[in-house]
């Protein structure tokens, strides 16, 4: 089996996938074979071992152990965490992880003004992204940022924009004005806000809705007619009311790592 581990500067998302003796037929959706899948927040001090006790607590519920897995595939934004995760790996897989980072192959040329400077989940999102739905699309992803990003018809990342994530955009406006208070993220009855409550709820789920569907016409202005899918958290949330969002898959970035996973084993 193998585990593959998106750790965000907000929240790590680890996947429990079922290794292929044989290589499948492509493309294959991107929860083929993934057995379980957890979130947990993300803390950059945890230890290695702290993080194999959390990771044998997931596997426990499913009746595996860690002397199960046969590989990790990691991408990661935060440096002290893909450390401990190395060290996780040497300790207690006795194998290397595979890390999305320069050196790695991903199988997609990254047409970027310096390739280092792209996050490793945004690599694996366009990997994953090509995979199942090949090119031109445009990926949406809904986490600490809001990023979007592109993919050409020929498989070769071409760049994108990165915005401020929907709930540091919310923290922020609680934060600076003293007469707003924090309120649930959720679709409000109307646009119109009858309250200060639905207010900022239609602000924020409207706002972040026009804003990802501006960006993606922008972008097709320049590529031309994409396909729009999404991923992320708050995804679920927003990409129905989207206009040009044509899919979810919450598993992209997972996916995406099984894949380089395989192009490195």
């Amino acid at each position: 089996m193998l585990l593959v581990i998106d750790a965000g500067n907000t929240q790590t998302v680890v996947g429990l996938y079922e290794i292929d003796d044989e290589p499948p037929p492509r493309p294959r959706a991107c929860d083929t074979g993934l057995l379980d899948h957890w979130r947990i927040s993300t803390v950059s001090a945890r230890t290695s071992d702290e993080l194999a006790v959390t990771l044998q607590g997931f596997l426990a519920l499913r009746g595996y152990a860690l002397a199960d897995i046969e590989g990790l595939a990691v991408s990661s934004g935060v440096p002290r965490l893909t450390a401990s995760l190395r060290e996780l790996a040497e300790r207690y897989l006795e194998d290397d992880p595979v890390v999305i980072e320069p050196g790695v192959r991903t199988g997609i040329a990254i047409l970027y003004e310096n390739p280092k400077e792209v996050g490793a989940d945004r690599i694996a999102n366009a990997v994953a992204a090509y995979d199942v739905y090949g090119g031109p699309t445009i990926i949406v992803d809904f986490g600490t940022a809001t990023t979007c990003d592109a993919v050409s018809a020929n498989g070769e990342y071409l760049g994108g924009a990165i915005a401020p994530g929907i709930e540091i955009s919310m923290d922020a406006l609680v934060g600076r004005a003293a007469a707003l208070r924090a309120v649930e993220l959720k679709e409000p009855r109307h646009v119109l806000g009858k309250s200060t409550v639905e207010s900022i709820q239609s602000g924020a789920v409207y706002g972040f809705a026009a804003q990802v569907d501006g960006l993606c016409e922008r972008i097709q202005d320049e590529l031309g007619a994409c396909r729009i899918i999404s991923t992320g958290g708050l995804a679920p949330l927003i990409a129905p009311l989207s206009r040009h969002i044509e899919a979810d898959e919450p598993w992209l970035t997972l996916h995406g790592l099984r894949l380089v996973y395989e192009k490195n084993t």
